[in-house]
């Protein structure tokens, strides 16, 4: 059920129910942060691995000690400069925050959303909200309250309304190694804005187990094969006499029926591309298409987080 209730939200949240979410970024499918049975049903309802770990959702800066001890003071500064808005802290987590949440690591995610329905539910509510994104385990992320529902239908409580996410891709995650900040998940905030607070390192390690949500290398893939390449031409030549699906950054192809194709920004706009990305995904798996070609994008700004995501989906 889709709603713009908040009222009911908040009871079913308060009831240790999950609704869908709104942020900036994706929709996530929410719950009680401290409540283990409403966490549990997240994991299940997703078929999400609990070795992955989730994202603490609080309503401003001023409740980051509730859920995070021994800040230091890079991270307050980035808070202050990207709060509310789609950055993830990785930090040493209070004892009260649940195993279940941090996959029994000593460190929790936490962000400010950058929604207004959000972080108006978020002050009705006595606690903190975890919400992976409203998907199951590694399909596409979703940026409508219909993509939720279409996912989940009565499996979970409601979708709480809130129009199409701004961002479209999900937040990027930072930690701190030494009072180094370490990037370990590309997202919606560019490198070039984060590097203007504080120089950065991309983390490159291969762990089982991922530190930080949004690290597993398959992900955000739809069901359709997905290619991903520089070379689009090459890719129709190869896939000729197939039903094809082009994702596309900034012109249609002349060579395809343009009903098969998606645009992302015919102004070269990466913000609009990313906003736009998942939802195309979306449509174009709908297409019942034999493969989906998508272009890499330029490789600065935006357009290596969503190069990132596009990579995720492509590989087997």
């Amino acid at each position: 059920m889709i709603s713009t209730d908040i009222s009911l939200a908040v009871q079913h949240l308060n009831e240790k129910g999950i609704i869908g979410f709104p942020t900036e970024t994706v929709y996530g499918l929410a719950g009680n942060a401290f409540e283990t049975e409403a966490i549990h049903k997240i994991f299940d309802v997703k078929k999400r691995p609990t070795f992955n770990p989730l994202i603490v959702h609080i309503k401003g800066i001023e409740d980051l000690v509730h859920v995070a001890q021994e800040i230091p003071p890079m991270a307050y500064e980035l808070a202050a400069a990207f709060w509310p808005g789609p950055l993830t802290l990785i930090l040493k987590k209070q004892p009260h925050i649940p195993d279940l949440v941090t996959a029994n690591q000593e460190t929790v995610a936490v962000r400010v959303p950058n929604h207004p329905v959000a972080l108006t539910l978020l002050k009705q509510l006595e606690f903190p909200l975890v919400a992976p994104s409203a998907n199951p385990f590694t399909s596409i992320s979703p940026t409508s309250a219909q993509h939720v529902e279409a996912y989940f239908g009565n499996q979970i409580s409601m979708v709480l309304e809130g129009g199409e996410c701004a961002a479209g891709i999900e937040s990027t995650i930072i930690g701190f190694d030494n009072n180094k900040v370490v990037v370990y998940r590309l997202g919606a905030l560019a490198l070039e804005e984060i590097e203007k607070v504080a120089p950065v390192t991309l983390y490159n390690k291969k762990n089982k187990q991922p530190i930080a949500p949004g690290m597993l290398w398959k992900h955000y893939a739809p069901k359709t094969d997905f290619i991903l390449t520089r070379n689009v031409q090459e890719e129709l030549d190869w896939y000729s006499g197939r039903r094809i699906g082009l994702l596309l950054f900034n012109s249609f192809l002349p060579q395809l029926d343009r009903e098969n194709q998606i645009v992302l920004s015919a102004e070269s706009d990466l913000k609009v591309a990313a906003s736009k990305l998942y939802d195309a995904m979306h449509q174009l798996d709908k297409m019942k298409l034999e493969v989906i070609i998508a272009e890499r994008l330029p490789e600065y700004g935006l357009g290596v987080s969503i190069n990132d995501r596009l990579a995720r989906a492509s590989k087997k």
